[in-house]
């Protein structure tokens, strides 16, 4: 075997397998994405469950149910929050009462503490849910650590990802955030989603009249506005379900019309 083909087909057993500690070169995981999309029919259904603020343990029984596993495995991932103590605690908290198995994986480590890569943990998980907290501290971390490559693996592979605030924002191209000083502002996001989120869209006043401005004047791209309770289920990028676990929690798609922003109600089932 030439030494350029079997460079080849080490690449994708260690994408297939999820294995290496190496982060591939982006043109190697594009050939190699391209290529096991070929091979592999029927592809995985590609999912994230959001809410605009309250991840609590409604969500979470429906991310578990979403998974279509017995028991599943469950990974809390507390990057936007600085790994707080609180916030795991929590996490089992609300895990206790479901058939799941929960995990924390923080961002904050080392490697005489740490023996897996973030391959091997990730995508060993049936469900991730990411904190809330900083987004933009908690993007730049995900990029400074290939955190945010196995992401997009873990969801081209149908592990369900999903949180709420910090948690709901990451996964689309941008949305509005608190993580600057003084006012909200955009933040560059991961961009599995198409489009804009405006979370806590009832919990702070200034989070409306922000998000119908920036799409207004065209900053910011057209999207959902989540409510806290409430939330979307996306298959690919396709709204399959709209669910809140508070009675009067909405979700909104907010868009430019005629020049004009126009918000739409998407009521939601109960999940609760």
């Amino acid at each position: 075997m030439e030494r350029r083909e079997f460079v080849r087909s080490s690449a994708l057993s260690s994408v297939a397998l999820g294995f290496g500690h190496m982060p591939l070169p982006i043109s190697t995981l594009e050939q190699t994405s391209s290529s096991m999309s070929d091979t592999l029919s029927g592809a995985a259904t590609r999912k994230i469950l959001i809410a605009g603020g309250g991840f609590g343990t409604d969500f979470i029984r429906y991310m578990a149910e979403l998974t279509g596993k017995k028991r599943p495995r469950l990974c809390y991932l507390p990057t936007a929050s600085a790994d707080r103590p609180d916030g795991s605690i929590s996490w089992f908290r609300n895990c206790a009462p479901l058939d799941v198995e929960p995990y924390v994986q923080e961002s904050f480590i080392a490697s005489t503490r740490q023996d897996k890569g973030w391959d091997e943990v990730f995508l060993s998980m049936d469900g991730i849910v990411a904190s809330g907290g900083n987004t933009l501290n908690q993007q730049a971390i995900w990029k400074a650590q290939g955190i945010d490559e196995v992401l997009r693996q873990a969801w081209d592979r149908g592990i369900v990802l999903g949180g709420a605030s910090a948690g709901s924002l990451c996964w689309f191209e941008e949305g509005t955030t608190d993580s600057r000083p003084k006012e909200l502002s955009i933040v560059k996001c991961l961009g599995f989603l198409k489009g804009s989120h405006s979370p806590h869209y009832d919990a702070e006043a200034e989070r409306r009249p922000t998000y119908h401005r920036l799409i207004g004047s065209g900053q910011m791209k057209p999207g959902y506005a989540c409510d806290n309770n409430a939330g979307i289920y996306f298959e690919d990028n396709e709204v399959r379900r709209v669910v809140a676990t508070r009675q009067g929690a909405k979700v909104y798609h907010v868009s430019l019309v005629g020049g004009k922003v126009v918000e739409r109600v998407m009521e939601p089932e109960m999940i609760s």
